[in-house]
């Protein structure tokens, strides 16, 4: 869809299992989120973490239509349209809600595919060496 108006919306459908739905709807309201903003803030986030490797380790200009994909100028705006005006701390919360969830899902990924592992010798989560 080529177009220049923030504006205009296309509807996307899809099927999830009644489970999935049901944790979608109570993590949305948990996070004070409509359903479709909460499923369109986490697709933003999970293409974000898909780009983070090719991505340079600085942001990007902010002045740029969409630094880093899924950019924070949008994530904030967001935010603030969603939930009015917030504090400093509210912001930080609202935006790093699921961080430690998705952290967790990380790592137990990689120890799955026997890249990282837990090490209480070493202090914490280590590279398995090749």
């Amino acid at each position: 869809m080529a177009t220049d108006d923030k504006n205009d919306r296309a509807r996307v459908v899809t099927y999830v299992s009644t489970n999935q739905k049901t944790e979608w709807t109570e993590h949305a309201d948990e996070l004070g989120m409509s359903q479709a903003e909460f499923v369109r803030t986490m697709v933003q986030a999970g293409r974000n973490d898909f780009t983070l490797e090719s991505s340079a380790t600085v942001e990007p200009d902010s002045n740029t239509a969409d630094p880093g994909g899924g950019d924070l100028e949008t994530q904030v705006l967001e935010a603030l349209e969603s939930n009015g005006s917030l504090s400093w701390e509210q912001l930080v919360d609202s935006l790093s809600a699921d961080f430690e969830e998705r952290l967790e899902a990380c790592l137990e990924s990689l120890q799955a595919t026997n890249q990282i592992r837990y090490s209480g010798r070493n202090g914490g989560y280590t590279t398995i060496d090749s």
